[in-house]
């Protein structure tokens, strides 16, 4: 995946540009010039270089090599662009209000971009034509850019024959080094002719830069220069802050007043908290002991956030028709409290704070009179926004102390009611420790787990540098979701934002409708499927003649039964546990943690749907019905006894390939989130990550036909076995992508060609490979890059994927009940099959008669028995599709966001300062 981010962008780039000035400035100096010449500039063996010796390697450079590729002065250019762009942030906020620390370091953002503007222009780039320069430089351009005679060989790379450099060079570059060492002073010895008559003999001499990689090319800085940079990272993620947290704002009120599934608004969500997780690993990766929430708003605030209010704003332009220069149509400061997440961040230390005092599950006395006034009903609308806020405070710390108290009892409750003696501050609250086997919640363990043990710290245990971005970002989208569906969202331009409460809507629709406790849909609810179940295995079990034939698929069964009915939804919370303190929300409901949270309703329907899958998957390969259903029914439509128009049934071999493949929920569940750990033999072929993943691929030449392709990678290989052509691979990989270019904003038409390409064979008429070099790829980031991955989850989980929303155990119910009516069938008629399987089984397929049955009948293609296994098909005519858990699919919607006007989208055209 692209990189997401303004500062590790600038990171890769400055990696990138340092390794081909070095490597080419290293390799003029050992083809022989002169020492004198190219003072004070020496061969770098550490990949490590001052901005100084950046300038004095790039005027040798542009002495010494024509023409300077284009995709240099482009790397230049972007390196330059985000030292500018925080250079100019950063430079506001001292004209607003003088700064001795903003200043000295701004000085420093100033004396990089002089240093590096001085090498860019030393190359000839106020020469070029900057205005389609991209952001960043291309990967894909690596191969050809570093492509050089010098750039080689400073690496010590092996030379064509028809290369620049003679056979002689090596030994240049062996009088090169020798000169280095003798202060670059001295003619050329005996020993380099001797070298060059017999250059065979010469072992080659790898410099040492050939062993570092690309990534630990760095500029050297001084303290300043560090504190600059780390200004700039914290600029960065602050800034995918913003963003991110505006995009999972909408989606939960697309969930309230839209009717979005909450699953689709959930997943989303999970990414956009990982995003924001992996984002600050890379980022502060280079600043160890700075990575705390509290530490990058301390910076970006100097330490007040109050005074920072007025350091930031935003400013909205739009192109003038005349000359398409932009202008400033308005101008607005920004709520940094709100924007950065500090309330919430406030909201949890104080809970933190609180808990920690007493740790028995009740807030302090003092914190009880502050929060015991809260209501849900609170209007909103006619409120002042420090009501506003104050409101949502105590909803926050209200549901934090719910949610620990959930996640806790099973240690507290052994503790007061076992006498057992846990330590608190020493339990293992994680996902991965002893006591994740008791299910206690459903959606939000690890973040639950975590903010457990921030809380059960002793008292006055400081655990602000503990607390990371992503735990306060996915508090703020807990609070959001909710503080939307009571119609309070907030924009970096209009603030505030009010509106009636969506009527009808309830944080638990989804989680009902998937489990259906009331049984009010007949054929659909989950808990009412699995009750069936286990009461046909019994029945089944009993005409077999073998009572213990599904006893541990109906214990895995109960287990499930029990775990959603006690910890998804509701809670034994509500019901009052046995020390455990009553809800925070008793006095409105006693089951507010869940009534109050869309989001954790929503993401544990999530956990719910995955855990489905995943259970009845195992439980299918224990039993042979659901396998020798599917490949019975192939046969029957392949000997004509089923008509293919039965398209939807329950069996259909299309829909079939789905059954034993992750869904989208469980592929991006499985890695945490973070789309770009999903490996490529687990993304579905076609989908928009398919499509995003072919986009990136590299671009290599064939060596048969010298025509441009694909790499082979894992998803290309793929590809070709479902019959597609490198032409065919190659077009796909070159189609736009929404949300990339102005141009390409039809989601659906891109959907249909994606899927036009799977079953490509010979590849277009046309040339297709002038698509890639007519433009760059575009390269998805952030939420833009959310914004496409939502049609693939909205597909899985309502749309015409469905594979999340199948209700599996329905599916196995239908499957064995297809079964004991064959059975039924083939009994009445004593056909002869039947009667060899049944009353006089080979001792070894006692147990397997059904199995016998259908295996005996295919291997003969007995007629008489296709026809009665085609009857029962016919019977039933029950399709897979019949076996959601939702009231209807959107199918014919491509799950894109919906559009505003241009009142609620003037967010999106903001320009931060």
């Amino acid at each position: 995946m692209a990189s997401r981010n303004l500062y590790i962008r600038y990171k890769k780039d400055t990696n990138r540009l340092l390794y081909w000035v070095i490597n080419t400035s290293n390799g003029i100096i050992q083809s022989g010039i002169d020492a004198e010449e190219y003072a004070p500039v020496s061969i770098n063996t550490t990949g490590r270089s001052t901005v100084a010796e950046i300038v004095s390697m790039s005027r040798l450079i542009a002495r010494n090599l024509k023409p300077i590729p284009s995709a240099i002065l482009k790397l230049f250019q972007a390196v330059i662009k985000a030292r500018s762009t925080v250079h100019a942030a950063f430079q506001h906020i001292v004209n607003e209000k003088p700064d001795p620390d903003i200043e000295r370091n701004n000085a420093t953002h100033k004396h990089f971009l002089d240093a590096l503007t001085k090498a860019f222009e030393a190359l000839g780039g106020n020469s070029q034509d900057s205005s389609n320069v991209s952001p960043s430089g291309e990967e894909a351009d690596d191969e050809r850019i570093f492509q050089n005679q010098f750039f080689a060989m400073s690496l010590g790379r092996a030379k064509d024959d028809d290369d620049d450099v003679s056979s002689g060079d090596d030994t240049h570059a062996t009088q090169a080094r020798r000169k280095k060492r003798k202060t670059g002073k001295g003619k050329k010895g005996k020993r380099g002719k001797k070298s060059k008559q017999k250059p065979a003999s010469e072992p080659t001499t790898v410099p040492p830069l050939a062993e570092i990689p690309i990534e630990s090319y760095r500029i050297i800085e001084d303290k300043d220069g560090l504190v600059s940079d780390y200004l700039l990272a914290v600029y960065a993620v602050v800034h995918e802050w913003m963003e991110l947290r505006s995009f999972t704002q909408d989606l939960w009120r697309e969930v309230a007043y839209d009717g979005l599934n909450g699953a689709v608004a959930a997943s989303l969500t999970s990414t956009a908290v990982s995003m924001v997780k992996q984002t600050c690993i890379a980022v502060f990766a280079d600043f160890p002991g700075h990575e705390s929430y509290d530490t990058i708003i301390q910076t970006i605030t100097r330490g007040d956030p109050n005074k920072a209010q007025v350091q930031f704003n935003l400013s909205l332009y739009r192109m003038s028709a005349c000359d398409h220069q932009p202008e400033k149509v308005q101008d607005r400061r920004l709520d940094v409290k709100e924007h950065f997440w500090v309330h919430a961040y406030n909201d949890l230390v104080t809970f933190i704070t609180d808990f920690q005092k007493n740790r028995t599950g009740k807030p302090t006395k003092a914190m009880q009179a502050q929060l015991n006034s809260w209501s849900p009903t609170f209007d909103l609308q006619r409120a002042t926004n420090e009501e506003r806020v104050s409101w949502r405070r105590s909803y926050t710390i209200n549901w934090l102390y719910d949610l620990v108290n959930v996640f806790s009892s099973i240690v507290v409750q052994r503790n007061n009611m076992k006498g057992e003696r846990h330590v608190y501050e020493d339990v293992d609250w994680s996902t991965t420790g002893p006591w994740h086997q008791h299910r206690r919640l459903f959606g939000l363990n690890e973040f639950a787990g975590d903010i457990t043990a921030f809380a059960m710290q002793k008292p006055s245990t400081d655990i602000r540098r503990r607390i990371l971005p992503h735990h306060i970002f996915q508090l703020q989208c807990t609070v959001d979701s909710f503080a939307a569906s009571r119609g309070w969202t907030l924009s970096p331009f209009h603030g505030h934002v009010l509106a009636p409460p969506p009527r009808k809507f309830s944080p638990r629709r989804d989680v009902d409708r998937f489990l259906d406790r009331e049984c009010q849909r007949n054929g659909q609810g989950l808990l009412e499927s699995i009750n069936m179940l286990r009461q046909l295995f019994e029945k089944d079990a009993h005409s077999q003649q073998d009572p213990n034939r599904y006893t541990v698929h109906c214990d895995i069964l109960e287990d499930l039964e029990f775990n959603f009915v006690n910890w998804l939804g509701e809670s034994k919370y509500m019901h009052g546990l046995t020390t455990i303190p009553a809800s925070r929300f008793s006095k409105h409901n006693a089951n507010g943690m869940w009534e109050y949270s869309p989001l954790l309703c929503a993401a544990g329907l999530v956990e719910g749907l995955i855990l489905v899958q995943r259970v009845v998957m195992k439980l299918w390969d224990k039993i042979p019905e659901p396998t020798l259903a599917l490949h019975l029914h192939n046969m029957l439509v392949k000997k004509g006894y089923l008509k293919r128009e039965d398209i939807h049934q329950l069996m259909d071999a299309d829909l079939n390939q789905l059954f034993r493949v992750k869904s989208d929920l469980m592929m991006y569940y499985d890695a945490d989130w973070a789309p770009e750990q999903i490996p490529d033999s687990a993304v579905r072929i076609p989908s928009m990550l398919y499509a995003i993943r072919l986009m990136s691929t590299e671009r290599v030449m064939d060596p048969v036909t010298g025509e441009k392709r694909l790499k082979e990678t894992e998803l290309v290989k793929r590809a070709k076995a479902r019959g597609q052509n490198d032409a065919a691979l190659l077009e796909a990989a070159s189609i736009s992508v929404p949300g990339l270019d102005d141009d390409n904003k039809d989601y659906e038409a891109f959907m249909r060609r994606v899927a036009e390409l799977k079953d490509y064979k010979m590849g277009p008429r046309r040339n297709p490979y002038h698509l890639s070099e007519q433009k760059k790829r575009g390269q998805l980031q952030g939420c833009a890059l959310l914004g496409v991955l939502r049609l693939d989850v909205f597909a899985d989980v309502c749309g015409n994927t469905p594979v999340s929303s199948l209700n599996y155990v329905w599916i196995t119910f239908h499957i064995m009940l297809l079964f004991m009516k064959v059975e039924d069938r083939f009994r009445e008629t004593r056909h002869p099959l039947w009667v060899k399987a049944y009353e006089h089984p080979l001792p070894r397929l006692r147990h397997q008669k059904r199995l016998a049955l259908v295996v005996a009948a295919m291997a003969d293609e007995d007629d008489q028995a296709m026809r009665l296994f085609a009857e029962v098909f016919e019977s039933m005519r029950i399709g897979a599709l019949d076996c959601i858990f939702w009231e209807h699919l959107r199918q014919e919607e491509s799950g894109a966001t919906p559009r505003g006007d241009d009142d609620e989208t003037l967010a999106d055209q903001c320009s931060v300062m």
